[in-house]
């Protein structure tokens, strides 16, 4: 498929569903080819199937990020068959149960942190020389208000969402002046996900916006480009 991507290889974490399906869908009708990794295989197939039946093409990667050495062996069957990494989406994350400080579970909060900053950090490791071999490199991560605005019973979730902020600012600002490596950082704000129907249990799904409009904004970052260390939400 032809599009401003053509030719460029993206890869999208937690693409089996909600935003990282969009995602991953949008940048294939972008033309670029899509890795897809979650840790459900069905799902993925799904996505790829409607990124195939658009023109477009996908690759499926099964994984479990928490697992040893998983983050690893994909970089290196990805490196092997490609040359540079131009597009990556650090979207997959997990919830957590939410629950007043004193109240959180340590082996969860050990959970969550592993998910949402630790293999955050090892993609990011894994990828870098992949990602420095691309003329125009984004990275672009899907983070939470709560992590810079404490909330009452969000201490896990927010704490590790803060962290992983700071991380992609970190590498943001180190990669801006020695490549071309440049580092966004998306809140998607209020949108219909099942991680978002998990936390709010009663709310209407009609009354949020649907994921492809965050899709949207991350697929204009990574056709577009930003200044290094971008950071924006996403509104209705």
């Amino acid at each position: 498929m032809l599009g401003p991507l053509s030719g460029t290889l993206a890869l999208v974490t937690g693409a089996s569903r909600g935003i990282g399906a969009a995602t991953a869908i949008a940048l294939g009708a972008q033309g670029a080819h899509v890795v897809l990794t979650a840790r459900t295989a069905k799902g993925l197939e799904e996505v790829e199937e409607t990124i195939f039946n658009a023109g477009g093409s996908a690759t499926i990667a099964p994984l479990d990020m928490t697992e040893t050495d998983a983050i690893a062996r994909l970089a290196g069957a990805i490196g092997d068959r490609w040359q540079a990494l131009d597009t990556l989406v650090l979207n997959a994350g997990t919830l957590g149960s939410l629950a007043a400080v004193p109240a959180i579970d340590p082996r969860e909060l050990a959970q969550v942190l592993t998910l949402n900053v630790s293999a955050q950090a090892a993609m990011i490791a894994a990828f870098d020389p992949m990602l420095r071999r691309s003329k125009a490199a984004r990275v672009i991560g899907v983070t939470s208000s709560v992590g810079r605005n404490p909330r009452a019973y969000w201490g896990a979730y927010g704490a590790s969402k803060a962290a992983f902020d700071t991380l992609l600012g970190a590498y943001g600002d180190e990669m801006a002046e020695i490549s071309q490596v440049r580092v966004a950082i998306v809140d998607p704000g209020a949108t219909r996900t099942k991680m978002r129907a998990r936390a709010y249990p009663g709310e209407d799904p009609a009354s949020v916006k649907p994921p492809e409009t965050v899709a949207a904004r991350i697929v204009a970052l990574a056709t577009d480009g930003f200044e290094p260390n971008h950071r924006e939400r996403v509104d209705a």
